[in-house]
């Protein structure tokens, strides 16, 4: 029963990832925006008199005109940059924290009533989450980096080949350890989202049924995923403002980097930007976790019933 809830969970968490992916890739670059110039470098333009300098300050946009203006300068295949490290990270952290999360479920519930208390949920979802993120770390950088790669000016571009080719090249460039940047703010993030969206969905998913507004079937599980989805991005932007940060400076040889850690990514960003600036992208995130959510335990739903004689 636990593999097969690995396997469940991980099948589900693929097709989920991977079909919303151009909504987390938007996400990403729009949590970059901002970024002062003491921080991040200038964007430069190459013209044919020359190289011309853009502020940083320039206005920000929502998420359809970044999505226009991806599809226009990179083509529409950019909005399926580093879907391969998507994929190896769903199949890493997600395969993960939802088979683990499994196992505590069927430890934890109540053999009479056939419930789990919320408190047991979220303690749940907090250890599942925490040891999924600490096993798909290197993923989530690689695709972090790979989402971000075209808003860089072209001579900065990394031009990783492949989710692979990424995990090479900070090895060999900026040793094994930089797989792991950002790693404390991974796995805070995955245990708020976890506990969050897990433990929500299973609670308000209980509470229809046994209220008996509606029957244990599509619209159900479409119901309360969506509304885990929104518990879950509330909860964790702006963790996930400051990781993605994080993960995607660059550091120099010899150089300080940008940000000593999250704390100090965190007190510079509210500092140069103001506080809501840590729910940049809030609108993709919640455009992107919602159908991910919806898409995770509806699909989810179905591979159980699937596997149900397995």
């Amino acid at each position: 029963m636990g593999l097969k809830g690995f396997a469940e969970g991980g099948i589900a968490s693929i097709i989920a990832g991977a079909s919303t992916h151009p909504l987390d890739l938007i996400k990403v670059r729009m949590q970059l925006q901002g970024e002062s110039q003491a921080i991040r470098p200038a964007l430069a333009m190459n013209t044919g008199a020359g190289s011309i300098t853009l502020p940083t300050t320039a206005a920000r946009v929502g998420p359809v005109s970044i999505g226009v203006r991806i599809i226009q300068s990179e083509g529409v295949s950019a909005l399926y940059s580093g879907v391969s490290a998507t994929i190896l990270r769903q199949t890493l952290y997600s395969t993960t924290r939802m088979g683990l999360y499994d196992i505590l479920k069927q430890k934890w519930t109540d053999q009479d009533s056939g419930t789990m208390p919320l408190v047991r949920k979220i303690v749940a979802g907090l250890i599942s989450g925490g040891v999924g993120a600490a096993v798909g770390n290197p993923a989530d950088v690689a695709m972090v980096r790979m989402q971000a790669d075209g808003r860089l000016p072209v001579d900065q571009h990394r031009n990783y080949k492949s989710v692979v080719d990424a995990l090479t090249q900070m090895s060999k460039q900026e040793g094994i350890a930089s797989l792991w940047r950002g790693s404390g703010l991974t796995v805070n993030r995955a245990m708020i989202v976890t506990a969050s969206q897990l433990a929500s969905y299973d609670q308000i998913k209980e509470m229809i049924l046994e209220k008996g507004v509606m029957s244990d079937g599509i619209g159900t599980h479409v119901t309360a995923s969506f509304a885990a989805g929104f518990v879950a991005s509330v909860a964790s932007n702006p963790i996930d403002v400051i990781k993605t940060r994080v993960m995607n400076m660059r550091v120099e040889a010899g150089a300080e980097p940008p940000y000593k850690g999250a704390f100090d990514c965190a007190m510079k960003t509210v500092r140069a930007e103001g506080a809501m600036a840590l729910y940049k992208g809030f609108i993709p995130t919640i455009s992107r976790q919602g159908p991910f959510t919806v898409v995770l335990f509806v699909t989810l739903e179905q591979v159980r019933k699937l596997l149900k004689d397995f």
